[in-house]
């Protein structure tokens, strides 16, 4: 069987050298990834004990079109979404077409001229700057009145607490706590510490809104950030909450408040939640749903796959190969942009759809400088697909994430590091 295995990862175009060096650290990892299906298995059955309680049922999945008046299906899934996540209420629709309009979308709702939104984790994400006004933009938070106050992470990772301390006034109306990295190389932060944060927060300004950022984030836990305080999360359905099969999507779960502001933000005034026809994606959305704990289990394997590969190569990578994973992205830097865009070509040419194609810099919306991502998926960016993507400036640090399957994660991973070696860019030592 082994060998039969390993003949197949060779058509594949893996050598032995690289497969052998991934099979020795899989072997290592074993205990790792069974504390991580004992995991999916928990979050399975919340998704589960959400769908039986609001009783899903097969009209749920049918299509409405129009204004969406009375959408069984929708409405349902919400709840299901609220009760999932442990929020009050919930806004789960495609016609939010991706995570930085959930998030723009929870922030422009809930935020009026004289406000000031508050990050105490640092530079928000880069696609954020321009809807905060970091970088002016049209229709920026900025534009409108709002203003916007930063506090950095300490060096070793912790939170501020003086700084954030002195950075809370009396316009402070919402403060924004981003769970994943980003293109940084700071620690993701875990449910319990973003919980630590909020209670802080709240003890200085208890009307203060904590939202937080979840993308990447979903399923990894047991625990969700509504659980430790939080009074919004957001997230996008083409990451993991939506398990690689919704086409679109976005959502935001919390106060009944700030998501029915956000309603009201999205359709308009008065009409709010009441319209937003589902289309003819509503049942991928249940059935990623469902899936997507088990999907997000593989996506951690690899991650924790391509962390022990790495690091053993000598490459800082965040986190390391034993950290706790608080996200599904596997940050790896380079220093080298040659190193940097070999490593996404691999994770190209080990895609199901457009393997083909070679992966190249260029300018992406919304970014300050030339980014390469790695994408062949089914779903146009989906990053709980395979996929890797960094911007190619210093550190040359790529990210890392995704895979419907593991096994699909083993092989780009393996992919990635055999570009590298065919480029003589890494050394395998037999031994490792």
């Amino acid at each position: 069987m082994n060998t039969l295995l390993e003949e197949t990862y060779e058509k594949l175009g893996i050598s032995k050298e690289v497969y052998e060096f991934g099979q020795k650290i899989e072997e290592e990892l074993k205990p790792r990834f069974e504390e991580i299906d004992a995991r999916a298995e928990m979050n399975q059955m919340k998704v589960i004990s959400a769908m039986q309680k609001n009783r899903v049922s097969a009209e749920c999945f049918q299509m409405s079109s129009g204004y969406g008046y009375n959408d069984l299906g929708r409405d349902t899934l919400e709840k299901v979404y609220a009760d999932c996540f442990k929020g009050e209420d919930a806004l789960v629709r495609p016609q939010i077409t991706c995570g930085t309009h959930a998030l723009a979308l929870a922030l422009m709702s809930n935020l009026r001229p004289g406000d000031e939104l508050l990050s105490p984790v640092g530079k928000p994400y880069d696609t954020l700057e321009e809807v905060i006004g970091i970088r002016p933009s049209k229709g920026s938070l900025a534009e409108y009145g709002v203003t916007y106050a930063q506090v950095d992470l300490l060096e070793d990772g912790g939170f501020d607490f003086e700084g954030i301390k002195n950075a809370i006034n009396e316009r402070t109306k919402l403060v924004t706590i981003q769970r994943s990295k980003g293109y940084a190389t700071r620690p993701t932060l875990s449910v319990d510490r973003i919980g630590e944060l909020i209670a802080f927060i709240k003890n200085i300004k208890p009307d203060v809104i904590c939202m937080v950022d979840n993308c990447y984030g979903e399923f990894v836990e047991e625990k969700e950030p509504l659980e430790v305080g939080a009074d919004m999360i957001v997230g996008s359905l083409i990451k993991n909450p939506g398990g690689g099969l919704a086409p679109i999507g976005g959502y935001i779960v919390g106060k009944k408040e700030c998501v029915e502001n956000a309603a009201y933000r999205l359709t308009s005034p008065g009409l709010g939640k009441e319209v937003g026809a589902s289309l003819g994606v509503i049942q991928s959305f249940y059935q990623g749903l469902f899936l997507a704990p088990t999907v997000v289990s593989g996506a951690l394997k690899g991650a924790i796959f391509a962390a022990n590969i790495y690091e053993k190569l000598g490459f800082a990578v965040v986190p390391n190969g034993t950290e706790s994973r608080h996200d599904i992205i596997q940050a790896v830097t380079f220093n080298d942009p040659e190193k940097m865009i070999a490593f996404c070509e691999g994770i190209q040419a080990a895609a199901p759809v457009d393997s083909y194609v070679t992966p190249e810099p260029w300018a992406m919306p919304g970014y300050d400088s030339d980014v390469i991502m790695a994408a062949g998926a089914f779903v146009q960016g989906s990053s709980i697909e395979l996929s890797a993507d960094g911007p190619v400036k210093p550190p040359y640090a790529v990210y890392f994430q995704g895979g419907l399957t593991w096994y699909h994660a083993k092989l780009g991973i393996l992919m990635s590091l055999q570009k590298l070696y065919e480029r003589n860019l890494v050394k395998i030592d037999p031994v490792c």
